[in-house]
């Protein structure tokens, strides 16, 4: 029998149908929504007399568009108001658990899946939302679907989709010290480019991978769809039994170990084929910084800008644009230069352990004068942990302002914006132009790089803390 890999024993488990010379309809077990991407899908159903097939396997929260200030208050902003309030609507109209705002469970949609126990190894798992790769991390094929995909889960519980070809990234040897698993990503985004994965499902692996925590592989994995990848996954293993043995429930799990036993088969088996391989050395990877207007267009925090682009020669103009629009030069240094803001945050930095490392380089540190920070929370539940673990008291006995739980800056589809011109150390995963705000100018980074940068108002190597 044919050796099968991970990504091929979930996806042939859940093939409803195969269309000849066409796509598969693929069972989804987990549909995640939220405010922005949900509300035209409920119409659609609505116009047509549907009913949502499968309600129980449907969980929604608030999170793109709600403010980080005053989550007692009505929203001022008259669309984010109107799609909270149409998710309210259409979730009690359709029988779907929500976690709205001010909702003791209420968070980014791809924190509170994990952490509520939704997400499970095995899983097929999609959302209005690109970054839906994170939940990739637990072992399931997991992809962000636009709106129209969004109505067919709903009304259907499947989705037509053809399958991907597959890709191994295995990164092996050990992390050095300020070196985080934003800084994996970010390396091998940096290697390949932005499209370096288009068309591919990614399983990443290796003794580094395996070495990096459940939230660290999250990190990994919603990242990957920034080289093009449709998603990414991480085998499932001691480390993911005992992240999901530690949560308070798990919905629909009677018997944990008996489900333990089953995921342990949730692994690629040897000899499996995959379309293209790629190996890259942990030892090699230093904090790193983007310097352009794409996830790409990263480099050590050390490292000077490339004086063109080597992967996309024919790109060399927008490669010189997006420096002019960042107000880079090629041959230039980063380190050294000022900042004006610090976001950490979103569904790519914004849980525990992110904070965690955030208070190693603050605590005791007053942030800098010329740095504005916003300090978001991924959910409530973090938010909590974060009180309970006397890191809020750390962030403001530094002079940083801790707000409530969302997407924030991460997009700016909220009042979270980077101004016109000024420049942001972002722990997000998006630094396309205009992206936190018009004009703004982002520098993605890891939250000890953030950290750094927060205290010295300049771009810095986090590498310098731990050696005082």
């Amino acid at each position: 029998m044919k050796a099968k890999t991970l990504f091929d024993k979930i996806w042939d488990g859940h093939v409803v149908r195969s269309i000849k010379d066409g796509p598969d309809v693929l069972y989804i077990d987990r549909h995640y929504i939220h405010e922005v991407t949900s509300p035209q899908a409920f119409n659609g159903l609505k116009e047509r007399g549907i009913p949502v097939y499968r309600p129980e396997k449907t969980i929604a929260t608030a999170d793109h568009n709600i403010p980080t200030k005053d989550q007692h208050l009505q929203i001022r902003d008259e669309l984010s108001r109107n799609q909270v309030e149409r998710l309210n609507e259409n979730c009690i109209k359709y029988g779907i658990e929500l976690f709205g705002l001010n909702h003791e469970k209420n968070g980014i949609v791809h924190v509170i899946g994990p952490e509520l126990g939704y997400t499970l190894p095995g899983m097929t798992i999609v959302c209005g939302d690109s970054h839906t790769s994170t939940h990739g991390a637990f072992g399931t094929i997991a992809f962000g679907i636009g709106t129209s995909e969004v109505e067919m889960v709903l009304a259907t519980q499947c989705i037509l989709q053809p399958k991907p070809k597959k890709m191994r990234i295995t990164v092996n040897g050990n992390l050095h010290k300020g070196v985080s698993s934003k800084d994996i990503i970010m390396y091998i985004i940096s290697e390949i480019s932005a499209g370096g994965a288009t068309g591919y499902f990614v399983e990443f692996s290796g003794s580094a991978i395996r070495s990096l925590s459940m939230e660290a592989r999250m990190t990994i994995c919603n990242m990957s769809i920034e080289m093009g990848a449709r998603g990414g996954l991480i085998a499932p293993d001691e480390t993911t039994f005992n992240y999901l043995r530690l949560l308070p429930a798990i919905p629909g799990i009677k018997d944990m170990e008996s489900a333990i036993n089953q995921w342990k088969t949730l692994t690629t088996e040897p000899g499996a084929i995959f379309d293209r391989e790629l190996v890259f050395d942990a030892e090699q990877i230093k904090p790193m910084i983007t310097y352009g207007t794409n996830p790409g267009m990263g480099m050590s925090v050390d490292d000077t800008i490339p004086i063109t682009d080597d992967k996309n020669k024919e790109a060399s103009s927008s490669y010189l644009k997006s420096l002019d629009y960042m107000g880079f030069k090629p041959g230039e240094k980063l380190l050294g230069h000022s900042i004006d803001y610090v976001f950490i945050g979103s569904c790519t930095n914004g849980r525990i352990e992110d904070f965690r490392a955030f208070a190693q380089i603050i605590k005791g540190r007053k942030k800098a004068a010329n740095v504005t920070a916003l300090i978001v929370p991924g959910s409530k539940r973090v938010e909590e942990q974060m009180a309970a673990e006397g890191l809020t008291e750390i962030f403001k006995n530094a002079d940083f302002e801790v707000r409530q739980p969302g997407c924030s800056s991460c997009l700016a589809m909220n009042e979270d914006k980077i101004p016109a011109g000024k420049y942001a150390v972002s722990t997000s995963n998006r630094n396309f132009e205009g992206r936190q705000g018009p004009g703004a100018r982002t520098m993605l980074a890891s939250p000890l790089t953030a950290a750094a940068a927060a205290i010295k108002g300049k771009i810095s190597d986090p590498r310098e803390f731990f050696t005082e």
